[in-house]
């Protein structure tokens, strides 16, 4: 299954909702395209909804950090929302889960940009 994005808007935050595979190639491309062109439209808070994120490979966990990157350094934030059990005990083994912030309920993550 490839890698579906859309994007909503809820107040002033974007929501990323994606489902699928985080994997080399195209999906990690189009996640990557996409976070550029918000940026470039002065968007600076972002959460990224991996709720129907079915697998990320380790270039996929590449594309998160390299996203987070280029948010923080246009001095916006991105925060995760809906992780896996597997993509927290992924997130946890590569010390990931110091650098993102996590929510599971989309409300507080919402809030938690205020």
């Amino acid at each position: 299954m490839s890698l579906k994005l859309t994007i909503r808007r809820v107040g002033d935050v974007v929501v990323m909702d994606l489902s699928g595979r985080i994997t080399l190639g195209e999906g990690s491309s189009a996640i990557r395209d996409e976070i550029h062109e918000l940026i470039t439209g002065g968007t600076r808070k972002l959460l990224m909804n991996l709720a129907d994120v079915t697998y990320i490979d380790s270039s996929g966990i590449g594309e998160l950090v390299a996203d987070f990157t280029s948010m923080t350094n246009s001095g916006g934030a991105l925060k995760l929302l809906g992780l896996s059990k597997g993509a927290k005990v992924l997130l946890k083994i590569t010390k990931l889960d110091t650098v993102f912030e996590t929510h599971d309920d989309e409300a507080e993550a919402l809030r938690s940009f205020a």
